[in-house]
């Protein structure tokens, strides 16, 4: 199957690199999935990135990451690894400005108590420039992100799918909590909007690291 792939996408100069990460993978999940399955899901995580890479310098870092990231959500879906804390996936369409906002503020107000993700229906080659300007300012790095298309592995292990314009894209599946969130899509905008932006996702991140912890301390 890989040399399928390495035909039809011209994956030939990575090829060994991948089968690195798959073997690295492949031990890290050693027990929950067969090493077949490593590998399909690094080969499918790197085309589905490279789709949209604007630097293919960094796709074998990006693709490790955005497998592994799967893995682990498909391992908490199926119940092979137990998670003890909320899992929240954040959605948009560029996956290049909200949900990757809202993904670094959760992060930060949660202090580790949740774990979050975000994902994009239309996945764009690069995180909004004014985005990553409003975030440094106040002191958090999206240098290192880079937009991620949506799976269906994320949506299955997340608790709480939050979505700010992409429509009908995101499946849904029952016991788990959906909110849309109407929000200005930053792209485009300027730099005066994108921060009014950014503090309004802050108060919603706010408001809903409250109702998660309540949640968390009745049950």
């Amino acid at each position: 199957m890989a040399e399928i792939r390495e035909t039809s996408l011209g994956l030939q100069d990575n090829t060994d690199l991948l089968h690195r990460i798959s073997d690295r993978l492949s031990v890290r999940y050693a027990g929950i999935f067969a090493a077949e399955t490593v590998e399909r899901y690094v080969f499918e995580s790197y085309a589905a990135l490279a789709r949209t890479a604007k630097i293919s310098a960094y796709l074998p870092a990006t693709t490790e990451h955005f497998a592994n990231d799967r893995l682990h959500a498909l391992a908490k879906s199926k119940g092979s690894l137990a998670s003890g804390i909320p899992e929240v996936l954040f959605v948009c369409v560029q996956n290049a400005g909200r949900s990757q906002m809202a993904a670094a503020l959760l992060n930060v107000e949660s202090k580790g108590k949740i774990r979050v993700r975000s994902a994009g229906s239309m996945p764009t080659s690069e995180l909004d420039a004014n985005v990553v300007t409003v975030m440094k300012e106040m002191g958090l790095d999206l240098s290192r992100e880079y937009p991620k298309p949506l799976t269906d592995d994320v949506v299955r292990a997340s608790d709480v799918v939050i979505t700010m314009g992409c429509g009908d894209s995101c499946p849904i599946y029952p016991g788990k909590r959906y909110e849309d969130w109407e929000l200005t899509d930053p792209a485009g905008q300027s730099i005066d909007t994108v921060r009014e932006i950014r503090d309004e996702i802050h108060e919603r991140v706010k408001t809903l690291v409250a109702s998660l912890t309540k949640e968390a301390t009745l049950s």
